[in-house]
């Protein structure tokens, strides 16, 4: 060979999908002196389309390819395009990214305003994938060339334009590898906040719900705050935690998205500025793997107004996620960190990919990525696992339960 480029010829197979259509295809091209150098297909709501791209040097008849093309297209009642140049041999450019879209609904605007962004940050989108189409819609996109934090930025811009989620994180298999899930407790795996259900017992909910909210803003410190919220309960009859136990609701989609992640065998971690008379239930019913929390002191029946041992706060749920890591075997950086208030911003940071899930706004400015939509389980799709192998796997499954 004389080191020039080889000559192309891209088939581009439309039609009704059906089996045997790429089967079809490649048996006919068998029967030339072709080398595969690219394939793409996808199939939209029944309809396929199928990319082929063959190198071809002086020994095949590239007329001959061409005709036989057409006769599968016409056998196959498709519509066929073909195409000659010159593989050049381009590799694909450095920088790969997955951007996901969340919607709810997701406009064509959002779409437009979304690709626009990629194009002005000099980024190519090179595939494009639905992943769900409900509680949202999720799309995926293949992005290469682009600086990723350039592109987060503009894109969080266009996010908050259209009202939609945009998450970014790097390609190849950094993303695949990520094995431990770490997550917040109150307000995140479960709706609403323990202590405020306790504070509604003991006739103090107003104060308490102040301070937390100040606190989960990152106006106030977190332990001071919580030493200052748990003192309001002295006294309360310690049958009210079993009360706020029995009230407690998981969060929509929390059941779908630990039990998918247990069958991909993740291992999962809750760490919560709550209390484990709560999270110690929430183990042992979604088999979790890993937990840390506050404990409430109890004397006589009665809640003392303190708590046991040193305050998860903070700095106490990152050192907790790297426990749980060394635990596990797995690196820091294979970690996935879930939460939604100030306290949970070192956590965030320290794992691997850090989410703000319906999170206050410095959170969501600190975090990788952000979900602010009301289904915990789209998270899965920000992991690239789509509905569809979620759906499957619960049917393979008889005793899979409802959310």
């Amino acid at each position: 060979m004389d080191g020039s480029p080889q000559r192309t010829l891209l088939i581009t197979l439309t039609g009704r999908d059906r089996p045997g259509v790429t089967s079809r295809l490649f048996t006919t091209l068998a029967e030339f002196p072709l080398t595969v150098v690219d394939v793409e297909q996808v199939v939209i709501r029944g309809r396929l389309v199928l990319g082929v791209l063959v190198a071809y040097d002086g020994g095949a008849d590239i007329g001959q390819v061409w005709q036989a093309a057409e006769r599968v297209a016409t056998d196959l009642d498709m519509e066929v395009e073909l195409s000659t140049g010159r593989d050049k041999s381009v590799p694909r450019r450095r920088g790969r990214l997955h951007v996901t879209v969340l919607g709810a609904p997701l406009r064509p605007a959002a779409m437009a305003g979304i690709a626009g962004r990629i194009a002005a940050n000099g980024a190519n989108i090179d595939r494009i994938e639905r992943l769900a189409h409900y509680p949202v819609t999720c799309i995926e996109m293949d992005v290469s060339g682009a600086d990723p934090e350039g592109l987060r930025a503009a894109l969080a811009v266009e996010a908050a334009e259209r009202q939609v989620d945009v998450a970014v994180q790097p390609g190849g298999l950094h993303r695949r590898a990520k094995r431990l899930i770490v997550m917040d407790v109150d307000s995140t795996l479960i709706q609403g906040e323990v202590i405020e259900l306790l504070a509604e017992h003991a006739g103090c909910l107003d104060e308490v719900a102040k301070v937390t909210e100040a606190a989960m803003r990152g106006e106030l410190d977190f332990e001071g705050s919580l030493r200052e919220r748990v003192a309001l309960l002295a006294g309360l009859d310690a049958a009210a935690i079993d009360d706020v136990r029995r009230k407690v609701r998981l969060a929509s989609g929390a059941r779908t998205m630990v039990r998918t992640l247990k069958r991909l065998d993740y291992k999962f971690a809750i760490v919560s500025g709550g209390f484990t008379q709560v999270t110690d239930a929430l183990v042992e019913d979604l088999g979790i793997d890993y937990s840390a929390a506050n404990t409430l002191e109890i004397a006589n029946g009665k809640l003392t107004g303190r708590v046991v041992g040193p305050v998860i706060d903070r700095a106490g749920k990152a050192t907790a996620l790297e426990r749980f890591a060394r635990e596990a075997g797995i690196p820091v950086n294979q970690t996935v960190a879930i939460g939604d208030g100030a306290n949970d911003l070192d956590m965030l940071q320290a794992a691997g990919l850090g989410i703000a899930y319906n999170a206050k706004p410095v959170v969501r400015q600190a975090a990788d990525t952000a979900v602010n939509v009301p289904y915990l389980d789209t998270i899965l799709f920000l992991l690239g696992i789509s509905r569809e192998d979620i759906e499957a796997a619960d049917a393979a499954d008889p005793g899979t339960p409802a959310d």
